[in-house]
């Protein structure tokens, strides 16, 4: 079962892709249908890992160095679920979101496609794999932000693909060198064979500043917001919650499995240092910003930088339960970032489709126009900030306390500055919505827009907050994540 699970959890999805092109009149079925499926495969495998712990699935029965291994284990599992659920939830919202014909019939292969890959990705036990799954990836989200079809949208579509190529071949080098130093890409056989020698490190660096530009980590953030920003409302929450997410789950399993024995404090240091800047820069940048989905994107660059501020603090921390609990606060950060801010973009579309703008000082009377979809804003921001009882204030507590443990208290100051910043651009936010206008209009409900990001905002507060135990118990049970 389990077996069969880690294979449809691709199959299903790449068939959908390719039935919606020849029938593009049933696009939107089509594709709903295959993320339901693949979002029940998925629960599958979290289910499976949680009972049996890790597993390898040979495809054709071949087995690493000759063909390709899937495998599943705590991370990957959770994140695959999340990202599941965030395209699923985005699926129902697309349904309704695009009107002209075109642009659906656009849209739900590219779609499926980019499902293709976050899933391969996720999955795949060899560093060719992951490059050939984050290329895939990469030049999905290209097509897909290209299809607002204004000039802003393509201008940044093109700079989004020509940073992406650049991160990829920096990266491909890195896979190359490691290649030529000890003939295999199979990762838990590199965990096994790379040393703290000259070429490994020059190796890690390369496949290291890939995944930075990857992921958008300050000063090499400068891609994203005019993407995230210029992108339709179902491509932002994917771009912002996911594709960006698994450029920091590679180096997860670079850093803390294959090239642990290279790793060293400093250089942990310095990528903490900065997540630090990004916490700062990216929290004042949304604050300053003029347009809603800007503001998003801007946020997004602040919220990753969290999560590589417990790095420096993982290497430092002995084995044991503080390492793990650190990591797993660092998995609840991830995932709650990721609901809260696709549920975030999804309600900039709406206000956007409503007012025919998403400029945050002409958006007095939204509270009353569209009463749900500013709720959802206002959950999603309690957990931008990491307020209780949501995901971030579990994992944002013992961000600080692994700081103290660890001797780097200087993080402390920096959480709690993001934190005001992030409470500053969401009440500003709120209260431009609760201004007074007399022509406000009636009441709507969008229906299959709004309901699909009211779920993912409760993911993000009530469901990680009052049931991350699942979460912690599935971590300490299988905490060498890497090591099938």
């Amino acid at each position: 079962m389990m077996n069969d699970a880690i294979i449809w959890v691709i199959i299903i999805p790449l068939l959908g892709s390719l039935i919606s092109i020849t029938w593009s009149r049933y696009a939107s079925l089509v594709a709903i249908t295959s993320n339901l499926l693949a979002l029940a495969a998925s629960i599958v495998i979290v289910n499976e890992v949680y009972r049996s712990g890790p597993f390898i699935h040979e495809l054709g029965g071949w087995q690493a160095g000759l063909g390709i291994s899937l495998r599943a284990d705590a991370l990957s599992s959770v994140l695959l679920l999340m990202s599941m659920l965030v395209v699923t939830a985005a699926s129902f919202y697309a349904s309704t979101y695009f009107t002209e014909a075109v642009k659906r019939a656009r849209f739900w292969p590219l779609w499926l496609m980019l499902v293709v890959a976050l899933n391969a990705l996720l999955l795949s036990g060899d560093l060719f794999n992951l490059y050939v799954t984050l290329e895939l990836l990469g030049l999905s989200a290209v097509a897909l932000t290209a299809l607002s079809d204004n000039r802003a949208a393509l201008l940044a579509a093109i700079r989004y693909l020509s940073i992406g190529l650049l991160g990829s071949l920096v990266f491909l080098a890195g896979v190359a060198l490691v290649y030529m130093g000890f003939g295999t890409l199979d990762l838990l056989a590199l965990s096994s064979k790379v040393d703290a020698s000259p070429l490994s490190q020059v190796a890690l660096s390369l496949m290291t500043a890939g995944l930075l530009i990857k992921s958008a980590l300050f000063p090499l953030h400068f891609w994203l917001p005019s993407a995230h920003a210029s992108a339709p409302a179902p491509v932002s929450a994917a771009l912002s919650a996911l594709v960006v997410k698994v450029a920091v789950y590679i180096l997860l399993r670079l850093w803390l499995d294959v090239f642990d024995q290279v790793l060293t404090p400093l250089s942990a240091m310095l990528l903490g240092t900065l997540g630090a800047i990004a916490v700062i820069w990216g929290s004042w940048q949304a604050l300053q910003a003029q347009r809603l989905k800007l503001m998003a994107a801007y946020s997004t660059v602040a919220q990753i930088g969290y999560l590589f501020i417990f790095l420096p603090l993982i290497v430092a921390l002995p084995e044991g339960s503080l390492k793990d609990a650190a990591f797993t606060a660092l998995l609840l950060m991830a995932l709650t970032h990721g609901f809260a801010k696709s549920a975030f973009f999804l309600s900039a579309g709406v206000i956007q489709q409503y007012c025919g703008h998403d400029r945050i000082a002409e958006l007095a009377g939204t509270a009353r126009a569209l009463p749900l979809t500013t709720f959802v804003i206002a959950l999603s921001g309690v957990a931008l900030i990491g307020l209780p009882p949501s995901g971030s204030f579990i994992g944002k507590w013992y961000l600080i306390s692994s700081s103290i443990h660890a001797g780097q208290w200087w993080w402390v100051p920096v959480i709690a500055v993001g934190s005001i910043l992030a409470t500053a651009y969401v009440f500003r936010i709120l209260g431009y919505a609760f201004g007074p206008r007399e022509s406000v209009g009636r009441l709507l409900n969008w229906g299959r827009q709004e309901i699909p990001a009211l779920i993912l905002a409760l993911f993000a507060t009530l469901i990680l907050g009052f049931g991350s135990a699942g979460l912690w118990d599935l971590v300490s049970q299988h905490s060498n994540f890497a090591g099938i």
